[in-house]
């Protein structure tokens, strides 16, 4: 199995363009899934049948592991056995006939307007960390781009005067996003003032930079984030996913186009933007319960 899991992550890698953390994650769950096999007998993947499929998940059920990673497990032994079947490097999908276990829909955490207020306003722009640190803040709430989207922007990969961005997402895909004044002000301001400091005479083409001159890691703005969220009085677990679900939130509750916000966040399908018009709809019932005589 490891020669053909080596090419099936190769395919994932050549042709579909999957990020290193996707291919870890792949590589992980199906390691894992060979050395279940492993101890069941089931040397050749030729003679697995999906009663073999049905009891890995059972197994994954007992050591506790969450519907959501169960769920994420059969995926990735799905794609693995259809890769393997259309190479014609096994004869049959027994993964086809294997149903998905049920998952309860988790909501994404959002912040209200107010705590994205105080959470932007929370570091202190006379200091070049602070400065950058908030222009970072506001371009990640502007753009509602993902941490590892912001943290590989390029200096020309802002248009300043156009307000836009462009970055490169997921599978490779490219888009261009429209970025707010502040945003923009700050960006200018940290360019201007914060990030030639943070250099001392180094060159990158990268645009938000730590101490050394180097970018910024996905870790350092997760800490970076809590730490302000705590200083702004913010109870709730942040994290930087929570400023891209509160900018895609706060842009339906203020009656823009779904198939729009789709376009912004690099969702390649609409079911996944989807989840943020439950968060709206919870946010009418209670303005309706609040307001309504009869409520």
């Amino acid at each position: 199995m490891d020669e053909q899991l080596g090419l099936f992550l190769n395919h994932l890698h050549v042709e579909r363009g999957l990020s290193e953390n996707t291919l870890a994650a792949y590589r992980g769950d199906l390691q894992q899934f060979g050395a279940f096999l492993a101890a069941q007998g089931v040397r050749d993947l030729n003679d697995l049948q999906a009663s073999h499929i049905t009891a890995y998940l059972l197994a994954q059920k007992r050591l506790g592991r969450r519907p959501a990673t169960v769920a994420r497990r059969l995926s990735a032994v799905r794609a693995f056995l259809k890769f393997l079947t259309a190479e014609g490097l096994v004869t049959a999908n027994p993964a086809e006939y294997t149903g998905s276990p049920k998952q309860a829909q988790r909501l994404p955490r959002v912040l209200r307007v107010d705590e994205v207020d105080r959470l932007l306003t929370a570091p202190d722009t006379a200091n070049p960390m602070g400065l950058r640190d908030r222009a970072l803040m506001e371009v990640l709430y502007a753009s509602g781009l993902r941490v590892s989207e912001a943290v590989n922007l390029k200096v020309g990969d802002l248009d300043l005067r156009g307000g836009l961005v462009r970055c490169v997402g997921k599978g490779g895909r490219e888009r261009v996003v429209p970025v707010g004044g502040e945003a923009v002000r700050l960006v200018d301001e940290y360019l201007a003032r914060s990030r030639p400091l943070l250099l001392k005479g180094r060159r990158t083409r990268f645009l938000f930079v730590n101490r050394r001159g180097q970018p910024l890691t996905r870790q350092t703005v997760w800490k970076l984030l809590k730490r302000y969220a705590r200083e702004a009085g913010i109870q709730k677990e942040i994290t930087p996913h929570t400023l891209r679900h509160s900018f895609a939130t706060h842009l339906l509750e203020n009656g823009a186009d779904l198939r729009a916000v789709q376009e912004m966040l690099g969702h390649a399908d609409i079911v996944t933007t989807q989840i943020y018009t439950h968060l709206t709809s919870r946010g009418l019932r209670a303005v309706y319960d609040r307001t309504h005589p009869r409520a």
